[in-house]
């Protein structure tokens, strides 16, 4: 039998039955997999040269979460299928793009849930109901993203109907009104355009869908759409999150490759030896990561060897790796305890010494996260849940997590206050208002305030080669941020921070702080440090160890 009489009879079997609870179950665990198939894809189309191209790896928590929540259920009724795969994802959320996911699931399942199976009708209104949920829950929509690719989408359903009632004829046709509007993406929002990228998100919320439509047709899943990232974006740190239970060693390969090189095929001899499969391309060189377990540790070098020349391999025990993550997250920090009717401050903080600084600061909790690593909803709320003092106020130090912070105040009962601290200088401010034994509402307004009496800088590597705001970047190079927009690009990390400084207006500050990170050895922050002192010697200057990940320096002028 052919491949497509094959699909042809798959299809035919599928629409015999009602498409009910257990059928979405099937569809759901399909969209996760083809998200997760092309995880890496996703977050190589981040916009901004910056290590945190996170969306594909939120985007595919938030998911897995949601599929978690119904993995061993065996309800049949569609609509309560449903609304449990909106629960999971609402606590699972992760960032900008896995809490507006929650929210389109949400809105999937407040438009089927009174139905025990799917129609077309009902999907279309599914669609509807996803588009206005995802719109109401952002303050300010911006077009060219995953809320104009939701949009779309439903205008496709709807529009579907006027020729079919079939669900799967209406899924088609809205997957491929779902491609076409991603790729439009880049002509409704300029920096996307200037960055040569379509939006991430809708580019995920694609993939979820078209692996509905994949699993439907029978067709793969599990091949990722072979894809090259620059080797500056290649994330090792999300792909040690994901270690998996006998994947012992990671493995890094550095080669060039001689003659013809089959991306495909290279894929899919790398599968068949383990898991977290990563390709970065810079100058023609290619850099291999892989997860393999014991037995496999020397196979990936030993097939790269017989495609070109390696110039660099490196191996890593992961369980050794996973040992010293854990000893060091163990670590005691001197959190503030707080009494009944007192208020807790949650802070979201990327790096030991950060959450050191916090603590000495009054936080009552810390979350781990930051850059690449954004907490989910749950994990916030766990954070404050078990406190004896129904007065919160959290911190999220991270524009990226702002709306889990948000999600996580609306799913509990206590008085909770999310201060939009966007940066870790501001949360740090914000600290210096805290009276824990105020009013609640008057501190948290008094924090919102003091987040415009610092000026947040941002010194680390540039992942890709674009041209942002006039500012020219070439991969590898070293930039800087001012409160968020990229202002230069420089040859060196002390050159980066003294020109950051002095569009800083630095002159007119009293105060700088260096807080460097895991990377940047301390003597040559106290090295740089001695040359900032020398360029402002009427400023107070201080150097920290913030410990955070991707980041040379962050910097806060006050």
């Amino acid at each position: 039998m052919s491949a497509d009489a094959q699909s042809q009879q798959r299809l035919e079997k599928i629409r015999s039955r009602p498409i009910d609870g257990q059928a979405l179950k099937n569809l759901v665990e399909a969209g996760l997999t083809w998200l997760k198939t092309n995880q890496q894809t996703v977050n190589a189309l981040n916009v901004f040269p910056v290590p945190d191209g996170d969306t594909g790896t939120n985007m595919v928590l938030t998911m897995t979460s949601a599929f978690n929540e119904i993995a061993n259920s065996g309800n049949h009724h569609l609509g309560q299928m449903a609304g449990a795969v909106a629960q999971g994802a609402l606590m699972g959320a992760r960032g900008n793009s896995g809490v507006i996911l929650s929210q389109l699931l949400r809105g999937f399942a407040r438009g089927m849930h009174d139905n025990e199976t799917l129609d077309g009708p009902t999907l279309a209104r599914a669609f509807a109901e996803a588009r206005d949920t995802a719109y109401k829950g952002v303050v300010r929509p911006v077009e060219g993203t995953i809320l104009t690719v939701a949009k779309d989408a439903a205008a496709a359903a709807e529009s579907a109907l006027k020729s079919t009632q079939d669900p799967i004829e209406i899924l088609s046709l809205v997957v491929k009104a779902a491609d076409e509007s991603v790729q439009h993406t880049p002509e409704l929002l300029p920096v996307l355009k200037q960055a040569g990228v379509v939006d991430s998100g809708g580019k995920g919320y694609f993939y979820i869908l078209e692996g509905m439509l994949r699993y439907i047709y029978g067709e793969s899943l599990e091949s990722p759409l072979a894809t090259v990232q620059p080797l500056s974006a290649m994330n090792f740190e999300n792909a040690m999150q994901e270690v998996e239970e006998g994947q012992d060693f990671e493995v890094v390969v550095d080669f060039f490759p001689g003659g013809v090189f089959d991306l495909q095929k290279f894929y899919g001899g790398l599968e068949e030896m383990g898991t977290s499969i990563q390709v970065g391309e810079g100058d023609g060189m290619y850099r291999m990561h892989i997860h393999v377990p014991l037995e496999n540790r020397y196979k990936p070098i030993d097939f790269i060897m017989g495609l070109g020349t390696i110039t660099k391999v490196a191996m890593e025990n992961l369980l050794a790796q996973m040992e010293d993550l854990d000893k060091a997250a163990g670590e005691r920090l001197d959190l503030t305890p707080v009494e009944p009717g007192q208020i807790a401050v949650v802070a979201v903080s990327p790096g030991r010494g950060l959450s050191r600084i916090f603590a000495s600061l009054g936080v009552a909790a810390i979350v781990e996260g930051g850059q690449t690593m954004n907490p989910s909803t749950k994990d916030i709320l766990e954070a404050f849940e078990n406190l004896p003092t129904d007065k919160v106020i959290i911190l999220p130090n991270n524009k990226n997590i702002i709306l889990a912070a948000q999600q996580a105040k609306e799913v509990t009962v206590k008085e909770v206050y999310v201060v939009p601290s966007r940066t870790i200088p501001q949360g740090l401010s914000a600290m210096l208002m805290l009276n824990p034994d105020g009013d609640a509402a008057a501190i948290a307004a008094r924090m919102e305030q003091s987040l415009s009496l610092v000026r947040t800088g941002e010194i680390t590597v540039a992942t890709r080669t674009v041209e942002i705001d006039e500012v020219a970047v070439q991969e590898g190079q070293v930039i800087a941020l001012l409160d968020g927009k990229l202002v230069l690009s420089a040859g060196s990390i002390e050159e980066a921070c003294l020109t950051l400084l002095e569009k800083a207006e630095t002159a007119d500050h009293e105060l700088i702080t260096l807080f460097h990170g895991e990377d940047m050895p301390a003597a040559e922050a106290q090295r740089i440090a001695d040359k900032i002192r020398e360029a402002y010697p009427s400023q107070e200057i201080e150097v920290q160890d913030g410990g955070q990940p991707h980041y040379q320096f962050i910097i806060s002028v006050e």
